[in-house]
């Protein structure tokens, strides 16, 4: 057992290195990486904004005003909670504006009756806590002189449930075919899933999910190589941008950490 241990060992020194040398800029790309599907669907509201439109008002029978209003709360909503997260401007204002949008768009998309997009939401959501639980780091240390009242239990509950509702993304990426590929990516990403949601070794396991996310998203939702006028061009940039989000969550996670509630944190207690 002692090779392989010392095998983590050095791979957790590599990681931490890295994290070393791009702690400075890591929290700023997680951050963008995690508005990208709700940039990417502001600007879709502004350029399809007669589509957008007509669907509302074919799929809900609820007239051209309304359909206008749901139109203009998602382009404002979304480019607006965009633009405050990335200028740490009011970010929990931002998020809750941000949440609401999730909300609205499952509810108006009948994304309640299909599990996979419910569950991608649901990942959207926990991405979406990861950036107020950092926003309540970056608050508390604004006043690193003065006494704190305990630990920071919203925060680390917060940690905790982001860390758990990224682990749907990865749900929606098992792949149920036979093949050698397939069966390893699905058992080592199941794998570093549960060492996040517990916290265990997390800031590497996150870090290698990052890596095997953005090489499945750049292979299976290369939406670039679809021509414009086919509907898989639209489905597949919608899987890239969430997939982006959700890896903009793991980033965050290996800037913070995993938080008080997990095995990591517990370990120092030992």
């Amino acid at each position: 057992m002692s090779i392989p241990n010392e095998y983590i060992a050095k791979t957790e020194d590599v990681a931490e290195q890295v994290i070393k040398r791009g702690k400075h800029v890591l929290p700023t790309v997680a951050r963008l990486c995690l508005i990208a599907t709700f940039f990417e669907d502001g600007l879709r509201m502004y350029f399809q904004w007669n589509e957008q439109r007509e669907y509302m008002d074919m799929s809900w029978g609820c007239g051209k005003f309304l359909a206008t209003v749901f139109v203009l709360i998602n382009l404002f909503g979304q480019l607006g909670g965009c633009g405050m997260v990335i200028a740490r401007f009011k970010v929990d204002i931002a998020v809750g504006l941000l949440f609401f949008i999730v909300v609205l768009q499952t509810i108006a998309y009948s994304i309640l009756w299909d599990f996979q997009f419910l569950l991608r939401n649901f990942a959207l959501i926990g991405a979406l806590l990861l950036v107020l639980a950092e926003a309540r780091i970056e608050g508390r240390s604004l006043f690193a002189g003065v006494p704190s009242m305990g630990d920071n239990k919203p925060k680390n509950f917060m940690q905790l449930a982001g860390r758990i509702l990224l682990a749907f993304m990865f749900i929606t990426l098992i792949r149920f075919e036979l093949s050698v590929w397939n069966v390893i990516q699905d058992i080592i990403g199941s794998i570093l899933m549960i060492l996040v949601v517990i916290g265990y070794k997390t800031k590497l396991s996150a870090l290698i999910l990052v890596a095997l996310l953005v090489v499945l998203n750049l292979y299976h939702n290369a939406w670039w190589t679809i021509p414009s006028y086919k509907p898989l061009r639209d489905f597949l940039k919608y899987d890239f941008f969430q997939t982006l989000s959700v890896i903009g969550g793991l980033l965050m996670i290996v800037s913070l950490g995993p938080g008080g509630v997990s095995m990591d944190e517990h370990k120092k207690k030992w």
